[in-house]
C-alpha cells in the first residue's frame, strides 16, 4: 500500500490525546495530595466546601504548595534525556530520515499514558508518575516529535510563504484538536472519573503509532554510505556532531548572529509564555475562583483556541503584505496584556474574558519556525529543528520548573506574581526583535550561501574542483 506524506494527522490525534489527559494530569495530582495532606475525600460535587475558608484556609495552601512542587520535580527528572534524544534524533534525521523522531517520542507517550492509567486504576504510589516521567523522556517529549514534524514539512516545501502557512496550519491542528479535548475532559472526568480519560488517551496514541510506523511515507531516502566516495565512513554520532557543528560553521557570520538572534528570541518567548500558561490551572483550583472540574476544562478549551486565531492572523497578515517582524510583535504583545489581566483576575467572568487578549500569542512560533528554515540550506533542516527543539524543551522545561517554585513561595501572599513575571520576561524577545530588524532579514541569501559554503552539497553544481573557503 502506497504510504502518504501527510504528518497533520499524526499531530491531530497527538494534540488530542495530550490534551485530553494534560488538564486532568494537575486535577489528578491535586486530589491526590488533598487526600494525603488533609485526610479527607475531596469534594467533588461542588466547590463550596473546598473553598469555604472556615474549613479549608488551613491546608489550602499547603496542597498549592505540594501540587506545585511535585510538577517541580516531574520536570526536572524528565527534562535532561528529554533534550539529549531530542538533540540526538532530530538532528539525526538529516541522515536516516525523519519518522524515527516522530515514533520514538510516541511510544514514549504511550508509556506515559499507561503509566497514569495504572496509578489511577490500581491507586499506586503517586511518586511512581515521576519515574514514568523520566522513562517517558528517555523516547523525547514533544519537542522531538514537532521537531520532527516541521522537519517533515520542511522537507516537502519549496516556497517560503507555503512552509509558513503550513506551519501555522500545523499549530492550528494543534489547538482544534487539543481544544476539543480540553472541551470535554471536564465532561469525561464527572461522568466517568479518571481512569476513562487516560485509558482513551492511550487508545489514540496507539492509533497514532500504528500510522506513523505503517502508513506515514519517509521524505528522505538517502543511501547509508556510497563505497564510490573517498571520505571516510563516519559513525552516526559523528555525523550527528558534524551536522550540527555544519549548521553554524558552514555560513557566514552574519547568518550566525542572525539565527542566533532568531533562537533566542525563540527561546526567550517560550519561556515567558509557557511560564505563565503553566500555572493557570492551579490558579484557577486556587481562591478566590475555585474552579470545578467543568470550568477547567472550558478554560482550557478557550485557550487552545488561540492556535486557530493565530493562524488566521498569520494567513491574513502574510497574504496582505505585513513584515514577519510586525507578525511576531504582534503575538509578544499578545501574551504581554493576557498575562497582566491575569494576575489582577478574581472572579470567573473575567477569567475567560482574558484570553481575548491572548488570541495571537502563538503568531510568532510559526513564522519564527519558517524565518530559520528559509535562512539555512535543505540539507540543514534537521540540525536546525533539533537545535530548536532543543532549546524549546529547554525553555518549557526550565520555565514550568521555575514557575512551579516561584508560585510555591508566593501564592500566600499574591498568587498572581508569576502572572506578572511571565508578561515582564517578554521585554526579551522584544529586545531580541529589536536586534533581528536592526540586522535585517534577507531570506534565501543566507540559504544559497551556505549551500555554496558546504562541499560536496547540491549547491556546488556548477565547478566540482572549486571548494571555496568557509566564512
Amino acid at each position: 500500500m502506497k504510504g502518504l506524506y501527510l504528518v497533520e494527522p499524526l499531530v491531530a490525534f497527538y494534540s488530542f490525546a495530550s490534551f485530553l489527559v494534560y488538564p486532568l494530569i494537575q486535577q489528578y495530582v491535586y486530589r491526590r495530595l488533598w487526600q494525603e495532606l488533609t485526610n479527607t475525600t475531596y469534594p467533588v460535587s461542588d466547590n463550596t466546601s473546598r473553598c469555604d475558608p472556615s474549613n479549608t484556609s488551613s491546608h489550602h495552601e499547603e496542597v498549592q504548595k505540594a501540587a506545585s512542587l511535585f510538577s517541580l520535580y516531574t520536570e526536572l527528572f524528565s527534562m535532561i534525556p528529554s533534550l539529549a534524544v531530542t538533540l540526538v534524533l532530530v538532528a539525526y534525521s538529516d541522515q536516516r530520515g525523519r519518522k524515527i523522531t516522530i515514533i520514538l517520542p510516541l511510544i514514549g507517550s504511550l508509556f506515559y499514558a499507561l503509566s497514569f492509567l495504572a496509578v489511577s486504576f490500581f491507586e499506586l504510589d503517586l511518586y511512581l508518575l515521576i519515574v514514568s516521567a523520566f522513562v517517558s523522556a528517555l523516547f523525547g517529549g514533544s519537542g522531538t516529535f514537532l521537531g520532527g514534524c516541521f522537519s517533515y514539512i520542511a522537507d516537502l516545501c519549496e516556497d517560503g510563504q507555503q512552509k509558513t502557512l503550513r506551519m501555522a496550519g500545523v499549530d492550528m491542528v494543534i489547538g482544534l484538536l487539543s481544544g476539543v479535548a480540553s472541551l470535554s475532559t471536564g465532561y469525561f472526568l464527572q461522568a466517568a472519573g479518571f481512569n476513562w480519560p487516560f485509558f482513551t488517551s492511550a487508545l489514540f496514541q496507539c492509533f497514532n503509532l500504528i500510522y506513523a510506523v505503517f502508513i506515514l511515507e519517509e521524505t528522505l531516502q538517502r543511501p547509508p554510505d556510497d563505497p564510490l566516495d573517498g571520505s571516510p565512513r563516519r559513525t552516526a554520532m559523528r555525523q550527528l556532531a558534524c551536522g550540527v557543528y555544519q549548521l553554524f560553521a558552514g555560513a557566514s557570520r552574519r547568518r550566525n548572529i542572525l539565527l542566533v538572534l532568531l533562537l533566542l528570541l525563540f527561546s526567550s518567548f517560550s519561556f515567558a509564555n509557557m511560564g505563565g500558561l503553566s500555572m493557570i490551572t492551579l490558579y484557577e483550583l486556587n481562591q478566590p475562583l475555585c474552579w470545578t472540574e467543568i470550568l477547567i476544562g472550558y478554560g482550557s478549551a478557550l485557550s487552545t483556541t488561540v492556535f486557530l486565531t493565530s493562524f488566521v492572523g498569520v494567513t491574513v497578515f502574510s497574504r496582505c503584505g505585513v513584515p514577519d517582524l510586525v507578525i511576531i510583535l504582534m503575538g509578544i504583545l499578545s501574551v504581554m496584556a493576557g498575562m497582566t489581566l491575569v494576575a489582577f483576575v478574581k472572579t470567573t467572568l473575567m477569567m475567560f474574558l482574558v484570553r481575548l487578549p491572548m488570541l495571537l500569542a502563538i503568531m510568532p512560533f510559526p513564522v519564527l519556525r519558517s524565518m530559520m528554515s528559509k535562512i539555512v540550506s535543505k540539507n540543514e533542516q534537521g540540525a536546525l529543528f533539533a537545535c530548536l527543539a532543543c532549546l524549546d524543551s529547554v525553555s518549557i522545561s526550565v520555565a514550568i520548573a521555575v514557575f512551579n517554585s516561584l508560585y510555591a513561595v508566593t501564592v500566600t501572599w499574591y498568587p498572581g506574581f508569576c502572572f506578572l513575571l511571565s508578561a515582564g520576561l517578554c521585554v526579551i524577545p522584544l529586545a531580541m526583535l529589536a536586534g533581528v530588524g536592526l540586522l535585517g532579514v534577507e531570506e534565501g541569501k543566507e540559504a544559497k550561501e551556505t549551500e555554496a559554503l558546504i562541499p560536496g552539497e547540491e549547491g556546488l553544481a556548477g565547478d566540482e574542483n572549486d571548494n571555496p573557503p568557509l566564512t
